[in-house]
């Protein structure tokens, strides 16, 4: 028998607010969206920006993926975060 891929996976980082915010609108909302799992909702609303970003920066188009270990790994630095809030 042949082992099942592994899907991808990524590990978005929250606040706990955010997080409570996620689950919250998922109790409230997600299974008439017709989302079976947060997950589902998160992924959803993720894709929804990413073909956003794809209309803004690459005329609709898809771009070429990026294999799995091809970004950094992590949470943000700290300056990383400076820059991000001085940036508002």
């Amino acid at each position: 028998m042949e082992k099942p891929k592994r899907v991808p996976a990524f590990t978005p980082y929250y606040t706990e607010d955010q997080a409570g915010q996620v689950r919250a609108a998922f109790k409230a909302a997600g299974l008439q969206e017709g989302d079976a799992s947060v997950s589902d909702l998160i992924v959803r609303a993720t894709m929804r920006e990413v073909n956003r970003l794809q209309r803004k920066y690459n005329g609709g188009k898809p771009w070429p993926p990026v294999p799995a270990g091809g970004l950094r790994r992590g949470q943000r630095t700290m300056d990383e975060m400076r820059q991000r809030d001085e940036g508002k």
